[in-house]
């Protein structure tokens, strides 16, 4: 019987001993990092993205001893940098958990060096596939435990906005567009900032949802299975679609000042505003999307989302409402007054109040 390595954490035992860390360390290339980590991790890695594929070439090409030759002194050249320039002034105390992609040799030298220098670091068995493996089960297992709370309601009613109000006063929410950083139309990428990757977005969606309680309801909007580039994992969107619905309505006026606010970018960025307007040229035609465009150019904003609202986005909500999610009542809803902060405020109580009702 092999004798166990109390520098290994056990993947059982991970959930449990996770925030006991003073530090997740990712020693995988950038390139991995970026795609997906562990919530709160730092990236310190042991090959960056060039070195990683040019000992990848040298396995294959030449031999996995040339490789590892090679492979060993860039990982312990690293390591000595990240020792020098980040780690000198951590106390005796510090205790890092170390992951790679497979739990093998990139973190298994790192761990080992912070123990010889006598630091409790350990090491994550089954890297990030292991993690990767908690993330996927753990969504498969919150569609079943917990109950939502869907806010609908056409596009510009406000229901981001009172989501946000909602969890300010202590409800559970799952804000779902924040995460995925899309605010879930033709229109509704972030100015300036990539959506993350399907495995990063299940990750934070995971964490979410870890930090909330499966016993009480969670509010959450009514989306599509996409927001954006993302899909919303397929048991837990299924969970979303029979929940109980309540519908935040807005007059059109409300709804063109509150998106003539939210989306002010487009009007200050009036090509990247007919570049998505392009993408619904199969459904309008040419000559509607110029007619737009000719709209943006002489600065009719108020009179284009209007028109947008009526022609394009809601006939899309009225369709795929009753469809998609069979417990929306038409007479279940809470009326928002206007776009100010004290209607949205209002507007939330009212929502949460129903819950009780």
């Amino acid at each position: 019987m092999q004798p166990t390595n109390p520098h290994i954490l056990r993947s059982d035992q991970f959930l449990s001993e996770l925030d006991k860390f003073d530090l997740v360390i990712d020693v995988r290339s950038p390139a991995e990092f970026a795609l997906d980590h562990i919530p709160g991790a730092v990236n310190y890695p042991v090959l960056n993205n060039e070195e990683r594929v040019t000992i990848g070439t040298l396995y294959k090409q030449e031999s996995p001893f040339a490789a590892k030759k090679l492979g060993a002194a860039l990982v312990s050249k690293n390591i000595a940098d990240h020792l020098e320039n980040h780690f000198l002034d951590f106390p005796r105390e510090w205790r890092p958990l170390i992951y790679c992609w497979r739990g093998g040799e990139r973190s298994g030298a790192f761990t080992h060096i912070l123990n010889r220098i006598g630091w409790k670091a350990k090491q994550l068995e089954g890297g990030y596939q292991g993690f990767r493996r908690t993330v996927i089960d753990g969504l498969d297992h919150a569609a079943k435990q917990f109950t939502f709370q869907v806010i609908c309601g056409m596009t510009g009613s406000g229901k981001t906005r009172v989501l946000q109000e909602i969890g300010a006063l202590g409800a559970q929410i799952l804000d779902l567009e924040g995460l995925a950083v899309h605010r879930g139309s033709v229109l509704g990428n972030e100015p300036n900032i990539e959506q993350p990757s399907q495995k990063g977005f299940e990750t934070v969606l995971w964490n979410a949802l870890r930090s909330l309680d499966p016993a009480t309801p969670v509010f959450v909007e009514s989306e599509s299975k996409k927001v954006g580039g993302l899909h919303v994992p397929d048991a837990l969107m299924e969970k979303i679609r029979n929940g109980s619905c309540i519908e935040l309505r807005s007059s059109t006026q409300t709804r063109v000042s509150w998106l003539t606010r939210e989306y002010h970018h487009f009007l200050t960025d009036t090509d990247n505003f007919k570049e998505k307007l392009a993408l619904l040229t199969a459904h309008y035609g040419k000559v509607q999307i110029a007619k737009w465009n000719e709209a943006i150019d002489a600065g009719n904003f108020p009179e284009l989302v209007e028109e947008l609202l009526v022609k394009h986005y809601d006939p899309s909500y009225q369709s795929s409402i009753v469809r998609n999610f069979p417990q929306y009542k038409i007479e279940n809803f809470v009326q928002l007054e206007s776009d100010s902060d004290e209607a949205f405020a209002k507007a939330a109580k009212a929502i949460i109040s129903k819950l009780g009702s």
